[in-house]
């Protein structure tokens, strides 16, 4: 691999680490309803599983209500359970057409424990992050060595792998910071 291979390869892996750390923080909930709280929930109908997203609509009308819409009324049982076998501690309202959700509003010290799940998120992102930064300092490591390219362009190559990692680190605190802000005002 040449120097600018082996920065590609760097910058997507920590793209891909920071957008998996946005997709894991969508399922943290706020003080307000969202449809990422439900949208992963694996649902077992038509005897097979697969997310909410798939058997059905999910919006938000009101802060603290989350519509279901399924595409199929018939799933409308097996989306109720799956949501009460889901752990999250919701109680589905089913009409006959819809499933309503109604989110209760976050005390204190839930919204103190969705931050620090927050943090051990941004963490496990950094780490990752630092991990791509070892593979691409090795990759440049072993170009010099094989005589791909010279010890600047290996230097040169390392100092550029430093600050993209710098910049998705940032990015990772920066989203942090963002979602723990959304958790901590009502």
């Amino acid at each position: 691999m040449d120097a600018d291979e082996i920065l590609l390869d760097v910058e997507d892996r920590m793209e891909k680490a920071v957008a998996k750390l946005k997709q894991n923080l969508t399922g943290i909930r706020t003080g307000r309803a969202n449809p990422g709280l439900v949208d992963s929930i694996k649902v077992s109908a038509y005897g097979s599983e697969g997310t909410m997203r798939q058997f059905a609509t999910i919006a938000c009308p009101q802060p603290n209500q989350i519509v279901i819409m399924p595409f199929d009324p018939g799933t409308l049982k097996d989306i109720e359970k799956a949501i009460v076998a889901s752990d999250l501690g919701y109680t589905p309202n089913n009409d006959g057409r819809v499933v309503r959700v109604n989110i209760p509003p976050l005390s204190q010290q839930v919204r103190q424990k969705m931050v620090a799940r927050i943090k051990e998120l941004c963490e496990e992102a950094k780490v990752a992050i630092r991990n791509v930064r070892r593979d691409g300092n090795k990759s440049a490591d072993q170009g010099e060595k094989d005589k791909v390219f010279s010890e600047d362009v290996r230097d040169e190559t390392k100092d550029e792998i430093q600050k993209l990692t710098k910049k998705y680190e940032d990015a990772a605190n920066d989203t942090a910071k963002v979602r723990e802000k959304d958790v901590l005002e009502d």
